[in-house]
């Protein structure tokens, strides 16, 4: 099934669909376990650090090896791609799915690219995603004046014919130094005026009944990143403080083990099963 087709369907369900970041084998090994477990399926994600961590083309074929070997329905993704030059790259490199990420640009030029984007996606059949008022990275403050507004939604989604809009009602990438709260009206307005497909960024730290209750109001595609390295790193230094172990392979299995608990959990979550109805 074609991503903009499961996003639909899924949107129309009132459940959700996870997006999980990948930065080496164990963590795409851990992520895959737990979709495989649960007979869900996953959009993996690649950002520009990661590709050129690993190359673009060994990125691509490990993601799409790694989905065939444990029989799950899965799709690539460029996550915050910065440039048209990137999404370009990602295209030719067989990515189903580009977000061109102009949400710190003024509105117009934001708009510019993004069509762009779609324009060039289109003769590929790529899944495009682009990101409209301000989800704030690492070390930035965040604030209700950088949340999305419902005409600006609608108006963008119009002007570019994008397939799918992150929007910020409340969400930050990282951390959070309190816990955060989703303007969840805020998004049921956006998602009165405006077709695309929702996607929550920043959703590591979230309550999980905030995430239900967005996806119950329209939020479709649910981002998880910074949980995903927390715990694999966390894991392996304890790991690494108990043993002088020096084969690999025998201090990464407890890491990668914690990455599928937690993507099991987050898979049960999104399923949204006490609002979800049933995908026709």
């Amino acid at each position: 099934m074609k991503l903009i087709d499961r996003l639909h369907k899924y949107t129309q369900a009132k459940r959700g669909l996870l997006a999980t970041n990948y930065y080496n084998l164990e963590t795409l090994q851990g992520v895959l376990q737990a979709a495989s477990n649960l007979g869900e399926p996953v959009i993996l994600q690649l950002t520009q650090s990661s590709i050129d961590y690993m190359g673009i083309d060994t990125a691509v074929a490990l993601g799409r090896t790694a989905l065939a070997e444990y029989q799950v329905d899965g799709y690539i993704h460029l996550d915050h791609g910065g440039s048209v030059e990137l999404v370009q790259r990602c295209l030719d490199a067989g990515f189903d799915s580009v977000m061109i990420d102009g949400s710190e640009l003024p509105f117009a030029e934001n708009v510019k690219i993004t069509k762009e984007v779609v324009k060039r996606a289109k003769s590929y059949g790529a899944h495009v995603e682009a990101e409209l008022g301000f989800v704030a990275k690492l070390g930035q403050e965040h604030g209700s004046q950088g949340f999305t507004q419902p005409e600006e939604a609608k108006s963008f989604v119009e002007t570019t014919g994008v397939d799918a809009l992150a929007i910020a009602i409340g969400t930050a990438h990282g951390f959070y130094k309190q816990e955060p709260k989703l303007e969840l009206d805020l998004l049921e307005r956006i998602a009165a005026v405006t077709p695309a497909t929702l996607v929550l960024h920043g959703s590591s730290g979230v309550p999980h009944n905030q995430v239900q209750a967005a996806i119950t109001r329209g939020i479709c595609k649910v981002n998880l990143a910074t949980e995903i390295k927390n715990i694999f790193m966390s894991t392996l230094q304890q790991e690494l403080r108990n043993t002088e172990e020096i084969d690999l392979r025998k201090v990464f299995p407890n890491a990668t083990a914690e990455i599928t608990r937690l993507v099991t959990e987050k898979l049960k979550m999104i399923k949204n099963e006490e609002y979800a109805t049933a995908i026709h």
